[in-house]
C-alpha cells in the first residue's frame, strides 16, 4: 500500500501545480470568453435605477404643462423628498449588494469544497478496491474510507442579510412616510417656502401623496440590493451603515441646499433648477448600472481571493464610465435645448434652463466616473474611504455655494 499512497499523493500536488501554473491563462480565457459580462448586469440594474427618476420626470413633464408655480412647487417637493429617501436607500441598498455577493460566493466555494472531497474519497475508495483486487486481500487498511460516510446534502442556503434589509427597509419606509406628511409645513418652510407663497399649497400636497408610497419604495429597493448580489452580515450592515449614511447625507445636503437657494429666488429659477436637476439625475443614474456590475463581480472576486479578476473588472469597468460620460455629454449637449420644451413651455423657464446646459451636459464624464468608482469602492467594502472622501467633497462644495452666492451674487445672476 506504500506504492499507492506515495501516488496519490504524488498525483494530488502534481494536479495542484498544473492548476497554478494553468490559472492566469484560464482567468485570460474567461475574460475573452465573456465570462465577466459587465452589460447583462449593468443593464437590467441601469433600467430598476431609473425607475423613479423616469417618475418623477414623468411628473415633471406634466407639471410644467399647468404652469411655473406649480412645476417651482413640485421641485422643492422632489428635492425634500430625494433627501430624505437617500438617507435611508443608499446604505441599505449598497451594503446589502456588497454582502450579499460576497455571501453567495463563498457558499458556492463551501459546496464545491464539499463535492470536491466527495468525488476525491469516491475515487481514492475505487483505486483502493483494485489494488486490494489485484493482491487477492479481503480487507484493506482504507476500509474506513467510504463515500456513504460522507454526506453530499447540500442545504438551502442562508442569507442573514437578505431578511435584515427588508425589515429595515419597511421600517425605515414606513417612519419615512410619517415624518413627511406631518412635517411637510415646516420642512417646506426651512426650504424657502414662505407661508405666503404661491407654490406652498401644491408642494405640500405633492409631498403628502408622494411620501405615502415610501414604505414600497424602500423595500423594492431593498429587494434590488438583494437580487444584484447573491456572510453572519447583520453587524457589518449596522456599522458600515453609518460610513454610508454620512456620505449620502453630505451628497444630496449640496442639491438640497442648491433646491433651497433656487426656490429662494422665486418660481421661475426654480422650474428651470427642477427640470434641469431631473435630467441630469437621470441620465447620471445611467452609470450606477456599471457600478452595480462592477460592484457585484468585485465582491465576489474578493470573496474567492481572486485579486487578478478583481483589478481586471475594476479596469474595465472604469473605462466603460469614462465612454458613457461621452456618449451622454454628446448627446444631452445636442438635444437638451429642444427636449426642454417637453416639460414647459414658459418663455422665462427656457431661458434660465439654457444657461444650465452646459453645467449639465459638461459634468456627464464627471459623474459617470464618480458613480462608477462608488461601486468599485463598495465591491471592496472600502466604505470608509467613500465616505470620508465624499464628506470632504461635500464641505468644499458647500462653502463655495455659500461663499459664491454671499459675496458675488454668482447664484443669483446665474439663474436671472
Amino acid at each position: 500500500m506504500g506504492s499507492l499512497n506515495d501516488f496519490l499523493v504524488s498525483d494530488s500536488v502534481a494536479a495542484s501545480r498544473t492548476q497554478r501554473m494553468e490559472w492566469p491563462f484560464a482567468f485570460s480565457s474567461m475574460m475573452q470568453g465573456g465570462k465577466m459580462n459587465f452589460p447583462s448586469i449593468a443593464l437590467p440594474a441601469a433600467l430598476a435605477l431609473l425607475a423613479d427618476p423616469i417618475a418623477s420626470l414623468v411628473d415633471t413633464a406634466f407639471i410644467g404643462r399647468i404652469g411655473p408655480v406649480e412645476l417651482a412647487a413640485v421641485g422643492v417637493s422632489i428635492a425634500v423628498f430625494n433627501q430624505v429617501s437617500r438617507v435611508a436607500i443608499f446604505p441599505l441598498v449598497s451594503i446589502t449588494t456588497s454582502f450579499v455577493a460576497e455571501e453567495d460566493a463563498s457558499s458556492k466555494i463551501d459546496d464545491e469544497l464539499i463535492i470536491g472531497g466527495v468525488k476525491h474519497h469516491s475515487e481514492l475508495n475505487e483505486l483502493v478496491l483494485h489494488d486490494d483486487t489485484i493482491k487477492g486481500a479481503n480487507n484493506s487498511s482504507f476500509t474506513g474510507v467510504s463515500t456513504n460516510s460522507v454526506n453530499t446534502k447540500i442545504e438551502r442556503k442562508h442569507i442573514p442579510s437578505v431578511s435584515t434589509a427588508l425589515v429595515i427597509g419597511g421600517i425605515l419606509g414606513i417612519l419615512q412616510a410619517i415624518f413627511l406628511v406631518f412635517t411637510a409645513r415646516p420642512i417646506l418652510n426651512f426650504m424657502g417656502v414662505k407661508n405666503d407663497s404661491p407654490m406652498l399649497t401644491p408642494a405640500r400636497q405633492y409631498l403628502t401623496l408622494r411620501s405615502l408610497g415610501a414604505p414600497a419604495v424602500l423595500l423594492s429597493l431593498a429587494m434590488q440590493g438583494v437580487f444584484r448580489g447573491f456572510k453572519d452580515t447583520k453587524t457589518p450592515l449596522y456599522a458600515t451603515g453609518s460610513l454610508l449614511l454620512a456620505r449620502v447625507i453630505a451628497v444630496t445636503f449640496c442639491i438640497t441646499l442648491s433646491a433651497s437657494m433656487a426656490a429662494r429666488l422665486g418660481s421661475i429659477p426654480m422650474a428651470a433648477f427642477q427640470i434641469c436637476l431631473q435630467v441630469w439625475l437621470t441620465s447620471s443614474l445611467l452609470a450606477d448600472g456599471l457600478a452595480v456590475a462592477g460592484q457585484t463581480i468585485l465582491a465576489s472576486a474578493f470573496a474567492q481571493r481572486d485579486f487578478l479578476k478583481a483589478v481586471s473588472a475594476a479596469s474595465r469597468v472604469l473605462q466603460w464610465g469614462f465612454i458613457l460620460g461621452l456618449f451622454l455629454c454628446a448627446v444631452l449637449g445636442s438635444s437638451l435645448q429642444f427636449v426642454s420644451r417637453l416639460f414647459t413651455n414658459d418663455a422665462g423657464v427656457l431661458h434660465v434652463i439654457n444657461i444650465g446646459i452646459p453645467f449639465v451636459v459638461l459634468t456627464q464624464p464627471i459623474n459617470a466616473l464618480a458613480f462608477v468608482f462608488d461601486g468599485v469602492n463598495f465591491g471592496a467594502s472600502d466604505f470608509a474611504y467613500s465616505a470620508y472622501s465624499l464628506v470632504m467633497v461635500a464641505i468644499v462644495s458647500i462653502l463655495c455655494l455659500v461663499f459664491l452666492s454671499s459675496n458675488y451674487g454668482f447664484i443669483e445672476y446665474g439663474w436671472r
